[in-house]
């Protein structure tokens, strides 16, 4: 009898949850008996055509492998960000694809990502259904920015918001230990969408009121009323914490950073330098002390400061986006639906990619203050669960222990 087999891969920027989606695909594969091999494509969708894959089957049944997967930070298989052209513009580079889920007998598909990672999704589903090829081609996402359409909210986020948070509570301390005016920019990754950055509003607790402003890419950044807002809070304390998005800009959609911002294989402009803009503004038109801190990828693998919930969901995500493809489903995405917020419960189901990829969901603008430099309750009481509970981690010699990634040098 010709073996079934499937085939997974990772994308995109690295997270402290993908390779809990990982693991929950693999656990899925042993568990459905729909499938007898489960390869891994070494760096996304590149490793397919490249022929460069690992058994994870076998890796599975090493003693421990499993349960270090699942707590280790970036990603196990590696990643890219490979943009495929329409299929047709240039069907050459489908061909070869398909043509090794021929050889290999693959039947299933799953690629673990976020938006850009979902344009492949969707561009494989549609030609696998344009040439009639069966297969079950399924989205698993992650991504920090927590910007996917449909789903609730992403793997990957509950964690980074967890360490922005702790990270900002820090900070606070560290400031506020001198009884000098100061202010402290703390520039977070959001391009277009400001959820990660709003998540350092959970850092106030009875004694602290920090970050005392956030500004978001939801809402236009003023320059005159920024320095209006950091004059008035200077009055009532001395030491301000600011949470800033990398992706601010003016009314005219022009980034507010410190360099010239360049473009990835998507696109996506590459940003750098809000927090430093904005210390500089400070400098020059109010003098009083001022740094910034950019926390740049710190946020996205600190897997010393993840969530339990976030891990949870993303295993239970993977081992849904087996269970999809055991039903013959296709071109669709592994999502959240949040069943109640007290106690917090959610649901697994899944939507067609065609309404998810090259999308972006921004925070509702009922949640951000009118004055457009803070957030409301009810956007931290949407964040609040999705960072609860810890795991512990293995430690040697003092320093985390996490799975061995050889096969990617």
């Amino acid at each position: 009898m010709t073996k079934r087999n499937c085939i997974v891969a990772q994308s995109g920027g690295p997270t402290t949850a993908i390779n809990a989606s990982l693991a929950g695909v693999i656990a899925g594969v042993l568990e459905s008996n729909c499938f007898d091999t489960c390869y891994g494509s070494l760096n996304g969708i590149t490793g397919v055509w490249n022929n460069s894959f690992i058994n994870l089957t076998e890796k599975a049944s090493e003693a421990g492998f499993m349960d270090k997967l699942k707590l280790s930070p970036a990603m196990y298989l590696g990643s890219c960000r490979h943009k495929l052209p329409n299929y047709e513009a240039d069907p050459d580079i489908y061909k070869t694809i398909f043509s090794r889920f021929d050889e290999m007998n693959i039947k299933a598909f799953f690629y673990i990502g976020g938006n850009d990672s979902m344009d492949t999704v969707l561009k494989l589903s549609e030609y696998a259904k344009e040439i009639g090829y069966d297969i079950s081609i399924i989205g698993v996402p992650k991504t920090i920015d927590n910007d996917l359409c449909i789903t609730d909210h992403t793997p990957g986020f509950g964690s980074a918001a967890k360490y922005i948070a702790t990270s900002m509570l820090e900070i606070a301390h560290d400031t506020t230990i001198y009884p000098v005016k100061s202010v402290t920019i703390v520039e977070i990754m959001g391009r277009d969408a400001g959820w990660l950055t709003a998540s350092a509003a959970l850092a106030r607790n009875s004694y602290n009121t920090s970050p005392d402003l956030i500004y978001l890419p939801e809402t236009n950044f003023d320059e005159d009323q920024f320095i209006r807002d950091v004059k008035l809070k200077l009055e009532e304390k001395d030491n301000l914490v600011i949470a800033v998005s990398e992706g601010i800009h003016d009314k005219e959609g022009n980034y507010i950073t410190a360099t010239e911002a360049a473009a990835d294989t998507f696109g996506h402009a590459q940003l750098s330098g809000a927090g430093k803009a904005l210390e500089m503004m400070v400098s020059e038109k109010i003098g009083v002390k001022v740094r910034s801190v950019e926390v740049n990828i710190l946020q996205r693998c600190a897997a010393h400061l993840l969530s339990k919930t976030d891990i949870d969901e993303s295993f239970e995500q993977g081992r849904h986006g087996v269970k999809l493809a055991s039903q013959n489903i296709t071109g669709s995405m592994v999502c959240i639906e949040r069943v109640s917020n007290a106690p917090y419960t959610v649901a697994y189901t899944h939507a067609n990619i065609k309404n998810i990829a090259n999308e972006a969901k921004s925070i509702p603008r009922e949640w951000i203050n009118e004055a457009g430099n803070d957030v409301t309750k009810e956007l931290i009481d949407y964040i609040y669960p999705l960072i609860q509970g810890e795991y512990t981690v293995e430690y040697k010699k003092g320093l985390p222990v996490y799975a061995e990634v050889p096969h990617l040098r």
